[in-house]
């Protein structure tokens, strides 16, 4: 019995060793891979047949083992089958075709598709030809459009009533353009210009993460209310409940108008609330710039129109020459002593919001995180390349097929992530390939995943050293996709819309790298 138990394993072990998966012909085609293994199969399976016939004649002529026996030869030979099995399938995987292997790996070392993206010589000519905008032409729009700005301004004060109008400040730029990554044209210059109640009122702030009742998706935004300085936030009863005409408050007479039906009309207020509410701040804000333009018309030789109705500073100059320069002034209130801003409405809005809910924009800390984070990156690193080309191909994207819920701010708010997570060394000018394949790739696990975290609320990863208020450090994560992702139709346009972006920009790199050598040549 030992005798044939032993004989079984050598011819196991003998068909493991010389099955035909073990060893294929790399050099032969697929088909004829195919039918020779076939037939080796075959062959195989015929000797075996033959050995176990042998095997079971010889059994069967010695004495018939007691029955616990029996039991233990067969599941010997079940074991050494299943054994046998799984050695030629793992060999199976392991020695199989190897462009497939070669596919699988490239699949997994570049999930986003980046691998054919060219390297740094030929993407960073592709920037230099297509993409940079000239740091001259940055600054001379920049400073055309502060200068405009700052006239405008100062017209609106001059017709406005100090007295009972709301107090505008001076503009402070923020964007794309003042953190040095615009990569489209015409370029788009962004500021945002404070205002204030006059006296004797003030604003008190109800934020989300400090026990506002908001709805669940307005994380990231708060309330303002206005109140007289006097007061300490929660004003009059008369102003938020309905007391009836027979009942009369203590603080205000018979003669006087509660707080909050003098709020609604002068100091553009919601409907019976004292909370400011936006849509009032935009149609003011746009009557505003329409009479202050009117008093400074006549000593500029262009034209100046709106761009959007909906976005009251979304403004557009056309020069005489033909060119364009575009701005957007926005209405902000800031918070308290921070450099935090509410805004009337955020360029990536979708939805419509409650009228009283202030959605609060970090552009200010997020452009100067940028500048903290350059102190540590190696000379003319590639960070602000690799934004400035995935800007470049997300607009190429967006005039091919439409826009997408997909902003810039995705894509900034990605590389700012990366920026925090990866060693400051990564981004040499060398590795240009490299981190826009990470940004790309970061970016589409996160829409994989349904999560793109804001970089600074309640991010651990935020530098001690870098100064953001202690109530944003500490407050709980906001996820920028969540909205998003409640709109199952606009989230999905908004994820095909990034792949498809990826599966064109090799395509589209490589289109216009042979525009750029055709005519080099010529």
């Amino acid at each position: 019995m030992q005798g044939a138990i032993v004989r079984l394993c050598v011819v196991v072990a003998a068909a493991i060793i010389n099955h035909p998966l073990l060893f294929p012909k790399d050099n032969s085609s697929v088909e004829e891979q195919d039918s020779e293994l076939l037939a080796r199969m075959r062959e195989h399976e015929e000797k075996l047949q033959e050995e176990r016939r042998q095997l079971e004649a010889e059994l069967e002529a010695q004495p018939e083992p007691p029955r616990e026996e029996t039991s233990y030869g067969w599941y010997l030979w079940s074991a050494l089958s299943l054994v046998a099995f799984l050695t030629i399938e793992m060999c199976r995987l392991e020695f199989g075709d190897p462009d497939a292997r070669a596919l699988d790996r490239e699949e997994r070392d570049a999930p986003c598709g980046t691998a054919l993206f060219p390297h740094e010589g030929p993407l960073a000519a592709f920037y230099e030809r297509c993409v940079r905008v000239s740091a001259h032409e940055s600054r001379r729009v920049q400073e055309f459009v502060e200068g405009f700005a700052d006239d405008l301004l100062e017209a609106w004060r001059s017709v406005c009533d100090r007295d009972a109008d709301m107090e505008v400040g001076d503009c402070v730029g923020v964007g794309s353009m003042h953190e040095g990554w615009r990569a489209s044209r015409p370029l788009v210059c962004d500021l945002v210009v404070p205002f204030a109640p006059p006296e004797p009122f003030r604003f008190a702030f109800e934020l989300w993460c400090a026990g506002a009742r908001l709805p669940p998706d307005m994380q990231g935004c708060g309330r303002i209310e206005v109140v007289r300085a006097a007061e300490d936030g929660a004003g009059c009863l008369c102003g938020s409940a309905e007391l009836g005409e027979d009942m009369l408050c203590l603080l205000h007479g018979r003669s006087e108008r509660p707080l909050v039906q003098e709020l609604s009309g002068d100091l553009l207020c919601s409907k019976d609330t004292a909370y400011l509410a936006t849509d009032q701040v935009m149609k003011w804000f746009q009557i505003s710039i329409t009479k202050a333009w009117a008093r400074i018309s006549h000593k500029y030789d262009f034209d100046l129109t709106f761009r959007n109705l909906d976005s009251p500073g979304a403004l557009k100059v056309r020069l005489r020459s033909g060119k364009v320069v575009v701005l957007n002034i926005t209405p902000v209130v800031q918070l308290e002593d921070t450099d935090a801003y509410f805004v009337s409405q955020l360029p990536s809005e979708s939805q419509s919001r409650c009228d009283t809910c202030w959605p609060l924009s970090f552009a200010v800390y997020e452009k100067n995180l940028l500048k903290y984070l350059a102190k540590e990156l190696p000379e003319n690193s590639c960070h602000l390349q690799c934004l400035q080309i995935a800007c470049f191909l997300h607009k190429k994207q967006t005039d091919l097929t439409g826009r997408s819920a997909l902003t810039t701010y995705h894509l900034k708010t990605a590389l700012l992530h990366l920026l925090l997570a990866r060693h400051r060394v990564d981004w040499a000018p060398t590795s240009l390939a490299a981190r826009l394949r990470d940004l790309l790739c970061f970016l589409e696990s996160s829409l994989q995943e349904k999560r793109l975290y804001h970089v600074l609320v309640g991010n651990p990863q935020v530098p001690r050293g870098f100064p953001l208020p202690a109530v944003f450090r500490l407050a709980e994560p906001i996820n920028l996709l969540r909205p998003l992702v409640l709109q199952r139709r606009n989230y999905a346009s908004m994820v095909e819309h990034f792949r498809e972006m990826l599966r064109n920009a090799p395509v589209l790199v490589e289109e216009y790298a042979a525009q750029l050598n055709s005519a080099g040549l010529s």
